[in-house]
């Protein structure tokens, strides 16, 4: 008997301290994962689809649908949707809410500052217009590699905004950080590309404007 103890401590031991191990290798991993975790919720939760800076383009008087779109007015995919929101907006004026947020593609070298010209013509209460004309005049200026600054100018002059406050405005930083508040919560929201749409707080997985139609005639219950 007391040549067999100290054989049963040698083999003892050796699997204790690999339990101990491996229960600490599996906390460890266990702390890393509610750290990723935790450390990526707290954006998401405070993300909101609607906020209250956000841009309406419509006011629903009976409202019964909210359709926000994330656009970006360099687009050549936003300009394709955009007479389809338009339809919407006219025979659903009375029911549809529309709501345009800003997502400008950073590979598209004039989309923030188209973004930003519309935000200088929406502190003039001119938002609608600026944000037709930039869809309207796309072929004119998207997909240059030179700042079109000057043409958003050139629009928000045949607009006969207030020429000083719009270069004071564009001028900003803050104006810039309101479009890219928007960037920066389409992301977190799950916005990866442009169009994006939300319907009453979803998003929506469309591929064609007539899916888009069909979405937002079935919410509104027709």
């Amino acid at each position: 008997m007391t040549t067999q103890r100290p054989a049963t401590r040698r083999t003892t031991a050796p699997r204790l301290l690999q339990l101990v191990l491996l229960v600490g290798v599996l906390g460890l991993f266990a702390l890393l994962v509610v750290l990723a975790l935790t450390s990526s919720e707290p954006q998401s939760a405070d993300a909101e689809v609607v906020r209250e800076d956000s841009h309406i383009l419509n006011q629903a008087s009976d409202e019964k649908a909210v359709l926000v779109e994330f656009l970006d007015f360099e687009c050549e995919v936003c300009r394709a949707y955009y007479p389809t929101v338009e339809q919407l907006r006219q025979e659903h004026k009375d029911n549809l809410t529309l709501v345009m947020r800003y997502f400008p593609i950073p590979g598209h070298p004039n989309s923030t500052n188209a973004a930003v010209a519309v935000e200088a013509a929406a502190a003039q209460g001119q938002l609608e217009p600026m944000y037709q004309r930039m869809y309207e005049t796309q072929a004119e200026w998207g997909e240059s590699q030179d700042s079109k600054a000057q043409v958003f100018r050139r629009f928000a002059k045949e607009l006969e905004l207030d020429m000083e406050a719009f270069d004071k405005t564009v001028a900003d930083p803050a104006t810039t950080a309101r479009v890219q508040s928007d960037f920066d919560e389409g992301r977190t929201l799950g916005v990866n590309g442009t169009p994006t749409f939300f319907l009453d707080g979803k998003k929506l997985g469309i591929e064609t404007p007539d899916e888009l139609v069909q979405a937002v005639e079935a919410a509104l219950g027709e």
